[in-house]
């Protein structure tokens, strides 16, 4: 299984970007995982929420293939342990599908066809974190997934 991470809009923050690329970089000892990121969109003084999030859902639909398996992290989502989302990866894997895609959306949330695309919601927390500060953690929760299912030292309970 490859996991895929879709991003809309780059993250602006060198210190964040160096700590996703080192857990990046960690994950490749355990799975094919790779970060795209969708550009911002111009001119969004011109467009209304829902149009911005009609252009963003066009762009990340574009990104997909048939097989794969989207999930999108949302606020609304199920929330996991990480031990939980450990074993949501294993259970992803052993299903047999090719590739998980998690989306992290723009500022105002999916559009309603990239929710109907989807097949389920994550939560990393109820609070609201900036969507640069996700990357790092999902990639993070990612990386600490694997050391779980290995029985690495990494995770403490």
């Amino acid at each position: 299984m490859k996991i895929k991470l879709l991003a809309v809009g780059k993250t602006d923050d060198k210190n964040l970007n160096q700590l996703i690329e080192l857990y990046q970089n960690r994950l490749k000892h355990y799975v094919k995982f790779e970060i795209e990121i969708i550009p911002d969109i111009k001119n969004v003084k011109n467009l209304s929420e829902a149009q911005q999030r009609e252009k963003e859902g066009d762009f990340i639909l574009a990104k997909l293939q048939n097989t794969d398996q989207l999930i999108l992290l949302d606020d609304k989502g199920k929330q996991y342990t990480s031990i939980e989302f450990s074993q949501f990866l294993q259970k992803k894997m052993n299903s047999g599908i090719k590739q998980l895609v998690l989306v992290i959306g723009g500022p105002y949330g999916f559009s309603d066809a990239v929710y109907k695309k989807a097949n389920g919601k994550l939560s990393l927390s109820k609070m609201t974190f900036s969507h640069q500060m996700i990357r790092l953690f999902i990639v993070e929760q990612i990386y600490r997934g694997f050391t779980i299912l290995k029985n690495e030292p990494y995770h403490h309970e």
